[in-house]
């Protein structure tokens, strides 16, 4: 590649020069190429160890004059074949112009122009648009590329130096993270380390500190652990490893691959040595890390962060913290923990102005809202640039609001449109919010929520105690809101989350539910979205729709809300709207229990919004197909009992009682397991705290049973024992009717275990296990989810395995080898494919042996490595007429199943199933209409009436061949009807009533026959060689195209050669044999055995023979009177050699072997046999003919044409080349498919061969 001209002082250390001319030198670097010695040992070790990005390239062109020291590096190449290209442009468009300078300083200074014209040129054809990585890092992300083989979609993140531990043997060199692989690449003294991992095959990615290792990563994939150390920065290159791995396992889980972030803000100023990805990648973190704080939409997308404080009216303090600007929110998050955090939604804001600055308060910022909150940040550092920001943001935001007049609750005014219901606000009267409207007036559970509708007349009753306590909570509530202010702008303290723990009043629950969960926040910004999604869905048919009403009365049946009309439809609507919005998660069960209870606190849109926060952004990935986020956090759970509860920990492990109870626990927050009054605590508190609450009172929980479970003997009685712990879980304040709860189990006489308090268990949690960070958790959640996800990955694969080893003849081991190559091929076509439709094709619905398909070419690809047929050049044809035999469906895609089954048939099995398979690969569908266009035609070609009576030797194929076509019927059928309804009508006329295909008063056979067939068709039989169709001449001949081919590369190919010769004249003189037979004119059918008899007798003894011992010679009526016609394509003229100089004319080396088409049917021409020497693989070309012919006939001179009434069967093939000796062994041959499958893997492993630097040369 060119290089912008740098100053090279010294030009001969470790260089050494190859080319030279008065202006230019070529140089390579010492230790590349053969020899070279210590120096250059020395040099190859310096460069990978000592350079900034391992980038020195073994070749360079430096530019030098006569009376300078000073040379100038302009270009520089990974082969000899790069350097010599650019050498010789620069000979050829240079020199002379050159030599014309009189002033070296201007023969230098041209130079520098012209190479930095032709960089400017080729980064302006080569270069996408807003490409912004640094100069460096492109070199290293080439250097990347070739080292490892990567095609240039692979994308490099970014590479680092370290220690690649190799035994206790440490290995300096670079690490290279890019989009899908960890590579590592070493070079130290002629040992060389090349280390190439998927980020999808890592199960385990760990930073620890051991006292072999020193602080060091540890990457864990199914079959090895790799440990890297000596980083620089290991927490920022863990973190991205992390970030990467995750992305695969998101892939694998949902098919979210990368996509890259083209909208990124630019740098203000360049940025050393980082790419665009990186920053990608980082951006990513950030929001991801700001929406969980904050509780925000998954678009929101953080703008930007800075120191400040905030002046906090309750407390009358300035908060040291930092502000946060995003699109459509401004927030603030104090550098205590839990001292506060607030949130301003920018629709909600009216004001922003710069105060005046004094000692006390610098650079103050003040911003009012509409709900009367003034905000006061001061010690911001570039306050203008700020102000500036939150402006332009208040613009867009201003041009989405909607009209005013909007709904108002809990201090939120006019909320703003998002995206999906910009057109629904376009017209005040639209048709949809006239839909809401009507939608609003007959739901009453669209305005309400189900227990105030139930309990319309229980106010009175909370005059007693329980009253008394209600109405103080409100009370407190309601000063708080009063001081901290209400609504999305309150501020949130630890006085907040007290509150939650002491309990939210019933009144406010569905507020305050929103209002922590974040749900308002969308709810707000999407009026009319849940009506419109109700509307779509309700009605339609889907396995969701199907599962939900399976459903609907199994949720919460004890509760009076549920038990009528109007509860069930409410919750129908709201689970059915929800699975039409995100048909990935469609319904899950417990989410009807969840959503039950979001349902008694508030109306069908808020639970709706409820469900979208819980499933979406709380609870990630929970009621998906395999609940993988229900594990995740079961993983947590088990890592946290050991190290909170070890003692604790080995027995539950014992049980088998930790998977049991956390997937009910977490997945329906204890609503299922706890009585509804106490369950409904949690979930309070869960919307404030988030899964940190459900982590600590599990561990409570276990804490509380720990001396009954270390002593329980089994599960069941370990399940008993928390059981009727949680059943007497009460909430003693609770003002609600009691519920009855379904007891996990009854008390069998003992006495009833002891009461305990929904608040103590939760101030219990909060005192022993406090010190869980949300930050911790989320750190645990990705570690897990590693292990969860390749464990469902195993799961899977051996459940395929299973599935179909019973019928395939390959081992399990051999089948799970295939299976993860299969896997490979798809991954491989997600991230490097031109199109997204990789991913689109994997539905996580299907069963397991249907999610991974793969398309022609990437079979293609997988037949060429793997299959024991190997046909050079032809081998590609040869697989794509395999895929289309294993595409059944024609939806262009196979499973694995599919898949396994072709390679079985070349793999196992004897030789009569081989030979099958690679008959069936030259009929259709395996072969192409473009390839077996003459076949096709001789497949409609029928004669106009058939005998009266059927040679025992038609298939029933040939019998429904003529029954389907329509020249059989009289014009005036063909003429009253459309040629498709004709033909189908006539064929199943010709079925049932097989008088319609006679004519001319010829006698019909018995229809018993027909329904014995088609009884026989009805049941699944396994396939005969009886059931194959004949094969046509144009298909056998590519047969023998593919046989010779196969032959090429093996060690005894001359014999192998001499048998198909003789196989394949023996089968062209059987199947021309066969044309006479069929081709005899049948006027007089009693001497039809006698004409037989006597045209068998004129054969040569040794063709006569073979055709007795065959009794395949077929009589098809369909060919009777078509003898001389000849329906196909014609060929161009094409020669075989001839090596022993046989044929007519010894003079002639080639002998043109064609059909005779002129001579008379009765007589037999000398067909020559074929030498072994005269048919080699590579003589078969696509247009041969290998029917012999007398030189001088007709079709000698003009080419030949393919004879559409020639025909052979297998039974003819198989018992031929069960004659060869050579034949039989080659396809009774073992292969072993495990080498195979090695060299496949190297092969998508493959390192780059572009340079000719060997490094085993020097090491040898």
């Amino acid at each position: 590649m060119w290089l912008s001209p740098e100053e090279v002082l010294v030009a001969n250390a470790l260089w050494v020069t190859e080319r030279a001319n008065p202006f230019f030198l070529l140089q390579r670097r010492r230790g590349h190429g053969k020899g070279g010695g210590l120096t250059g040992l020395l040099v190859g070790t310096l460069d990978v160890v000592l350079d900034s990005s391992a980038r020195v390239a073994p070749y360079r062109i430096l530019h030098q004059t006569q009376d300078s020291q000073i040379y100038w590096a302009v270009a520089c190449g990974s082969s000899r074949k790069e350097i010599t290209k650019h050498w010789e442009w620069l000979e050829t468009n240079l020199l002379q112009t050159l030599s014309i300078f009189e002033n070296e300083e201007d023969i230098t200074t041209f130079v520098k122009g012209k190479i930095h014209g032709i960089i400017a040129e080729e980064n302006k054809n080569l270069q996408p648009q807003g490409d912004e990585d640094p100069g460096k890092f492109k070199e290293a992300e080439l250097k990347m590329r070739k080292q490892f083989g990567m095609p240039e979609v692979e994308k490099l993140v970014n590479y680092y130096s370290c220690s690649y531990w190799k035994g206790r043997v440490p290995r300096q060199g670079w690490l290279y993270l890019t989009v899908n692989h960890l590579c590592f690449y070493s070079f130290l003294l002629g040992k060389e380390v090349t280390l190439v991992v998927q980020w999808v095959d890592v199960t385990e990615l760990e930073k620890n500190a051991t006292l072999l290792f020193p602080e060091c990563i540890k990457v864990n994939t199914r079959d090895k652990e790799l440990y890297f150390s000596m980083f620089l920065n290991i927490n920022e290159t863990f973190k991205l490893m992390e970030q990467l791995a995750n992305i695969a396992m998101r892939q694998l889980l949902d098919n979210e691959g990368f996509l890259e972030d083209k909208s990124l803000p630019k740098p203000v100023r360049p940025l050393k040595n980082i790419s665009a990805l990186k920053r990608d990648l980082d951006a990513r973190a950030k929001n991801e890390c700001y929406r969980a704080t904050f509780r925000l939409p998954k678009d929101e997308r953080l703008d930007g962060h800075t120191d400040c404080t905030l002046w906090t009216p309750f407390n009358k303090m300035h908060i040291p913290g930092q502000m946060f600007i995003s699109n459509n929110y401004i927030c603030f998050a104090s550098k205590e923990e839990e001292a506060c955090y607030l949130i301003i939604p920018l629709r909600e804001v009216t004001v922003v102005e710069k105060a005046d600055s004094s000692s006390v308060l610098p650079s103050p910022l003040s911003i009012s809202t509409k709900s009367k909150m003034t905000f006061l940040f001061a010690n911001l550092k570039d306050r203008d640039f700020l102000v500036q920001r939150i402006s332009d943001f208040l613009q867009k935001t201003s041009a989405k609001k909607p009209r005013a007049g909007s709904r108002e609750k809990a201090g939120v005014t006019d909320p703003t449109p998002g995206e999906e219901s910009s057109d629904l606000l376009a017209s005040p009267s639209s048709t949809l919010s006239s839909q809401l409207t009507s939608f609003l007036e007959e739901a009453p559970t669209a305005s309400h929520g189900l227990l105030k509708l139930f309990q319309k007349n229980s106010s009175t009753e909370f005059l007693g105690p329980k009253g008394a306590k209600e109405k103080m909570k409100e009370e407190s509530w309601n000063i708080h809101f009063f001081e901290y202010g209400r609504g999305m702008c309150m501020y949130r303290t630890a006085k907040t989350r007290e509150l939650v723990l002491k309990g939210i009043p019933e009144s406010l629950r569905g507020e305050l539910w929103l209002l922590f969960s974040g749900a308002w926040n969308e709810m707000v910004t999407h009026p009319g979205y849940y009506a419109e999604l109700v509307e779509k869905s309700m009605g339609k048919q889907s396995l969701a729709a199907e599962e939900i009403e399976r459903d609907l009365h199994r949720s919460m049946p004890e509760h009076p809300a549920f038990q009528n009309a109007m509860g069930i439809a409410a919750l129908r609507r709201v689970l059915t709207a929800y699975a039409f919005r995100n048909p990935t998660i469609g319904y899950c069960q417990a989410m009807n229990i969840v959503t039950s209870v979001l349902l008694l606190y508030g109306n069908e849109e808020e639970a709706f919004w409820l469900l979208v926060a819980l499933c979406e952004r709380m609870l990630p990935d929970y009621y998906n197909t395999r609940v993988v986020g229900a594990l995740v956090d079961q993983g947590i759970f088990e890592e946290l009992t050991r190290e909170f509860l070890p003692q604790l920990s080995e027995k539950m492990q014992d049980l088998g009682v930790i998977s049991t109870i956390s997937l009910s626990w977490f997945l329906t927050l204890f609503l299922s397991v706890m009585p509804f009054e106490s369950a409904v605590v949690i979930v309070d508190c869960f919307f404030y705290e988030g899964i940190k609450l459900i982590l600590q009172v599990s561990l409570a929980i276990l804490d509380a049973n720990m001396e009954q479970l270390l002593n329980c003997s089994d599960e069941g009685e370990a399940m008993t024992v928390l059981g009727r712990y949680l059943d007497n879980v009460v909430n003693k304040q609770s003002v609600s009717p009691p519920i009855p709860h379904l007891h996990a189990l009854l008390t069998s006489g003992d006495e009833p275990p002891p009461e305990i308090d929904i608040f103590e268990l939760l101030k219990t949690s909060y005192e022993k296990y406090s010190s869980l960070r949300g930050d911790d958790i989320e750190q645990m959640r990705f570690k897990q989810r590693l292990k969860v996800i390749q464990s469902l990955e195993d799961t899977a694969k051996r459940s395929v395995v299973r599935a179909i080893s019973s019928d395939i003849g390959f081992s399990m081991e051999e089948l799970e080898e295939l299976y993860m190559v299969f896997k490979a091929k798809y991954l491989m076509s997600c991230y490097w494919g031109n199109n997204r439709m990789a991913a689109i094709r994997r539905d996580q619905s299907l069963p397991y042996l249907e999610q991974y398909r793969i398309d022609g070419n990437q079979f293609r690809e997988l037949f060429v490595g793997l299959t024991p047929w190997a046909c050079g050049s032809h081998t590609p044809v040869l697989a794509g007429r395999m895929f289309r035999l294993l595409d059944e469906n024609k939806d262009s895609l196979i499973n694995f199943k599919e898949f396994v089954t072709g390679m079985s048939g070349m793999y196992h099995g004897d030789l009569t199933e081989k030979l099958k398979v690679l008959y069936k690969l030259h009929l259709p569908p395996a072969l192409s209409t473009e390839e077996a266009e003459s076949a096709l035609e001789a497949a409609h070609y029928f004669p106009e009436d058939l005998s009266a009576e059927v040679s025992p030797f038609v298939s029933d194929l040939d019998l429904f061949l003529h029954c389907e076509t329509p020249e059989a019927a009289s014009p005036e059928e063909k003429e009253g009807s459309g040629s498709g309804d004709f033909k189908d009508k006539r064929a199943l006329a010709c079925l049932f009533f097989p008088f319609f295909a006679e004519e001319k008063g010829a006698n019909s056979p018995d229809y018993r026959y027909y329904l014995q067939m088609w009884a026989s068709e009805k049941e699944s039989k396994k396939e005969t060689i009886k059931d194959l169709p004949k094969m046509s001449q144009e298909q056998f001949i590519e047969l023998c195209k593919t046989l010779y081919n196969m032959f090429s590369e093996d060690p005894v190919e001359q014999e192998l050669y001499h048998a198909i010769a003789t196989v394949a004249s023996l089968l062209l003189r059987i199947g021309e044999v066969g044309k006479k037979f069929s081709s005899r004119p049948h006027k007089k059918p009693e001497g039809n055995e006698q004409d037989l008899t006597s045209e068998e007798e004129s054969l040569p003894s040794e063709h006569r023979q073979s055709s007795a011992g065959e009794q395949h010679s077929p009589v098809d009526p369909e060919h009777k009177a078509g003898g001389d016609t000849q329906s196909g394509k014609t060929l161009r003229e094409n020669q075989l050699v001839s090596e022993e100089g046989r044929g007519e004319g010894q003079g002639s080396p080639s002998q043109l072997l064609s059909d005779d088409e002129t001579k008379d049917d009765m007589s037999m021409s000398s067909y020559s046999m074929v030498s072994t020497s005269s048919l080699q693989c590579e003589d078969i070309a696509d247009d041969t003919v290998l029917v012999g012919g007398e030189a001088g006939s007709p079709a000698s001179r003009y080419g030949s044409t393919i004879d559409t009434d020639w025909s052979i069967s297998f039974e003819q093939i198989l018992a031929s080349i069960l004659t060869e000796t050579a034949l039989v062994n080659f396809f009774e041959k073992k292969v072993d498919i495990g080498l195979k499958i090695k060299d496949q893997k190297k092969v998508e492993r493959q390192f780059s061969s572009s340079s000719d630097y060997e490094l085993s040369s020097i090491s040898g």
